[in-house]
């Protein structure tokens, strides 16, 4: 036969082909292969709605209550602390950096622990009583060395939360799924910072009620309500798809087998161990530019640890400032509403990043050109959600084995997580902040940059995969063979 004769496949025929080598490779349980494709789809569909229904819930609420408890020393400044403890400005911003000493280093290894703990969701629940307790303990600090020291604790104890939900949370969607679930918890983190300044403004009538500092009962009430919340999720909290007691028996099978589909091994079955994994990632180049674009995207997204600060020059009353930090976090969350959903809809990322992050630029520079408060406030408005929007959707791509994957999540955050500690001391000389604002517009320019570059690069690797059928709209994405999914091994920000 003429081989020039010969009829390329459809694209239906070439997604069946697809199916089966999958399926070969992970054999689909039987309970599953009697059913219709249609019945198979709906109890997918129960399974997803069952987590969106209980697990984002307890997480999401949980990720509130850690930028509360994380973000109320920034509050607290407004209500006496520095007086109280003989703080100076300086004082002030080691006390926030200092923070990090603890929350970075231990982000990798508690993400590799986590591996290997049989619970991951009470894991991640214990530490969330730990942080509270401390949080809370902070109320009793009489010196500013005491209280270097209660942050270095406490930065141990958080380290263990975001990257510990963004593994737990691949336990349960697909990629295609966990970008909108990523979205919902920075819109989670935006909804912390409202509140805590609600909050904050609220606890500081209790100023000198008992003879105690606002201040403290600010920590007292944050940390008790963590530690209480903590506790009760942590006999809510599901586990494992294969375990979790909300899902019934074939719903079960469906978790487990529609993630071993996709990604070559379903949770605890993958034989590579922890220090492997952790070795495979560092090999991964694509790691190392969304680690730069991490660090670029924490200085930006380090104005919220100086947030109520900012809105101080305004002028404004302890109160009053704090109770102005709130819209401009709720409008925050609802960009990010939207920059989800229109990331999921056009199924791109790469300019639902750069409008943003070019946007911050014109924000950063008007409090360093005006001291108009009509202004000012206009540009604080913004600057949230443009800050953190390239934190929002440049996070890791969550590749396979299981170690190179927890490894992966807690390099991004803990070694992009270093600028929280210069950072911390840039804020100073108000209302222009010139240091502060300067460093940001930089930071911005280099993450335009990087991303760009990494844009670029993604797709020249997903050139060299064989020609097969691309993704819709004409997106260079291909069925990569052998591996069970499309582009390259890690599949950049969704479609670049």
């Amino acid at each position: 036969m003429d081989p020039t004769h010969i009829k390329e496949p459809s694209e239906k025929e070439a997604a069946l082909v697809e199916e089966q080598t999958v399926e070969d490779h992970h054999s689909m349980p039987d309970s599953l292969r009697s059913l219709t494709e249609e019945e198979r789809r709906n109890i997918e569909k129960r399974v997803v709605r069952k987590a969106d229904l209980v697990i984002m819930p307890i997480i999401g609420l949980l990720y509130i209550l850690n930028y509360v408890d994380r973000q109320n020393l920034s509050a607290a400044k407004l209500q006496g602390i520095m007086t109280d403890l003989h703080m100076s400005t300086t004082d002030f911003a080691t006390a926030v950096a200092i923070l990090f000493v603890g929350y970075l280093p231990f982000q990798i290894p508690s993400n590799l622990m986590i591996t290997k703990v049989p619970r991951p969701g009470l894991y991640i629940c214990v530490a969330t009583v730990i942080w509270g307790t401390i949080s809370a303990c902070t109320a009793a600090v009489q010196s500013y060395g005491t209280l270097l020291l209660v942050r270095i604790i406490l930065g141990f104890s958080e380290a263990v939360f975001f990257p510990g939900v963004i593994y737990l949370l691949s336990a349960w969607y697909t990629k295609n799924e966990l970008g909108a679930r990523i979205g919902g918890l920075y819109i989670g983190q935006q909804l912390g910072n409202a509140f805590g300044g609600l909050i904050a403004a609220g606890v500081l009538k209790l100023d000198g009620v008992h003879g105690i500092a606002g201040w403290r009962w600010l920590f007292i009430v944050e940390g008790v309500a963590t530690v209480g919340i903590g506790s009760i999720s942590a006999f809510v909290m599901p586990e494992w798809p294969y375990n979790a007691k909300m899902l019934k028996p074939i719903e079960r099978e469906m978790a487990v087998w529609r993630l071993a589909r996709e990604a070559g091994a379903a949770e605890g079955t993958e034989q590579i161990g922890t220090w492997k994994g952790f070795l495979i990632g560092l090999k991964d180049p694509k790691v190392y530019a969304l680690i730069f674009c991490n660090m670029m995207g924490q200085v930006q997204g380090s104005i919220a640890n100086f947030f109520p600060t900012i809105v101080k020059v305004l002028g404004y009353n302890s109160t009053v400032t704090l109770l102005l930090t709130a819209p401009p976090y709720i409008f925050a969350a609802f960009v990010y509403m939207a920059i989800t959903w229109g990331s999921d809809r056009t199924k791109h990322i790469y300019w639902f990043i750069i409008l943003p992050v070019s946007l911050s630029i014109v924000m950063y520079a008007i409090p360093m050109g005006t001291t108009n408060t009509g202004a000012l406030y206009f540009a604080m408005m913004f600057m949230p959600w443009t800050s953190a929007s390239s934190l929002q959707d440049c996070q890791p791509p969550l590749p396979r084995p299981i170690a190179k994957r927890a490894a992966t999540v807690a390099m991004l955050n803990s070694i992009g997580g270093i600028s929280n500690v210069w950072t911390s001391y840039l804020w100073y000389a108000p209302p222009h902040y010139y240091a502060a604002f300067g460093a940001l517009i930089a930071a911005s320019v280099l993450f335009l940059i990087t991303i760009t570059g990494y844009k670029y690069y993604v797709r020249y690797q997903n050139k060299l995969l064989p020609e097969l059928p691309t993704g819709e709209k004409g997106d260079e994405v291909r069925y990569h063979p052998g591996t069970g999914r499309h582009g390259v091994e890690v599949r950049g920000l969704l479609k670049m």
